[in-house]
């Protein structure tokens, strides 16, 4: 069964950062590539980034120099590193295998928000 639980989200000045980080079951990250995705208030869910297998990263334009994905294989974890937090960040972040396949289980999420 399928396990996705992401958590370090919370309130955080614009300019500030946040770790988050998301518990996997093995075989969903074992196997494939993981993602971090946002959903903010009245849109549609997006791709922040990913990282492959053996480590590659790709991200969105909109947060390349700023955020960093990184996962540890052993603890079946990924990271997403958050700096220069902008208050067009504030969404829930997700994490899930990339690319996520129609019908795919996600976790409860966890709500970043950057406001003064």
């Amino acid at each position: 069964q399928v396990q996705l639980v992401e958590s370090g989200g919370g309130l955080v000045q614009p300019g500030g950062s946040l770790r988050l980080s998301c518990a996997a079951s093995g075989s969903i990250f074992i196997i494939n590539p993981m993602g971090w995705y946002r959903q903010a208030p009245g849109k549609e869910r997006e791709l922040v980034g990913y990282i492959s297998r053996g480590g590659t990263t790709n991200y969105a334009n909109f947060v390349k120099g700023r955020f960093t994905i990184s996962r540890d294989n052993a603890k079946n974890t990924v990271y997403l590193q958050m700096n220069s937090l902008k208050p067009e960040d504030t969404a829930v972040y997700y994490c899930n295998r990339f690319p996520p396949y129609r019908g795919d289980y996600w976790g409860n999420g966890t709500l970043v928000t950057v406001s003064s």
